[in-house]
């Protein structure tokens, strides 16, 4: 017979925090997400007229926000954010340093830090609310992103929402369904060991 009782999971945790706690633990888990957004900002589509790729780079950066809680999330993000700007290529399409698109990862760093906040307060539990955080994730990353398109390529607001805008919302729709089922599902996983 075990004498351990099992940890039970409650409002501000975040899936991260099922890990037993270490400094090592909080290392790994900031490198695996930039990593992690690394990697998945390889998988980039093309948008003709725009210089913004469809990428999986977003739905990373809300994963590992929404997974390692706001203070992990933003570290993780602001390291992918530093590496690139430092010469690693691992923006989207093994590109590295300042391009019209840094806006992006800006916003990703901001929405990263803010879907971690609302996990903790239980945002990553259900289908719907999951939906919610989602779309207040991807919110943020547009606030920055597209005036930044804007200004960094001389485009008017209406050529920037056009080009950096509204190309990527059936793919931002796929992204948070799949967010949307993800998340709720490995918190009752969680939830029966």
């Amino acid at each position: 017979m075990s004498t351990a009782a099992a940890t039970p999971v409650r409002t501000g945790q975040v899936l991260a925090d099922l890990i037993p706690a270490s400094r090592v633990r909080d290392a790994a888990l900031v490198l695996g997400g930039a990593a992690l957004t690394g990697v998945a900002a390889q998988i980039a589509v093309p948008v003709p007229g725009s210089p913004v790729p469809v990428t999986g780079q977003t739905f990373a950066a809300l994963l590992v926000g929404t997974a390692l809680g706001a203070g992990r999330g933003f570290l993780s993000l602001a390291l992918y954010a530093v590496a690139g700007l430092a010469g690693m290529p691992w923006f989207a399409s093994a590109t590295s340093g300042v391009a019209p698109s840094f806006g992006y990862i800006l916003g990703m760093i901001l929405a990263s830090t803010v879907v971690g906040a609302l996990a903790r307060r239980g945002a990553d539990r259900s289908v719907w609310r999951m939906a919610g955080t989602m779309l207040v994730g991807e919110a943020i990353i547009y606030a920055i992103g597209v005036p930044y398109l804007a200004l960094a390529t001389g485009m008017s607001a209406a050529a920037a929402i056009a080009a950096g805008f509204t190309p990527f919302l059936i793919g931002d729709a796929l992204k948070a369904a799949l967010a949307m089922g993800v998340l709720p599902t490995a918190w009752k996983f969680a939830n029966k060991r």
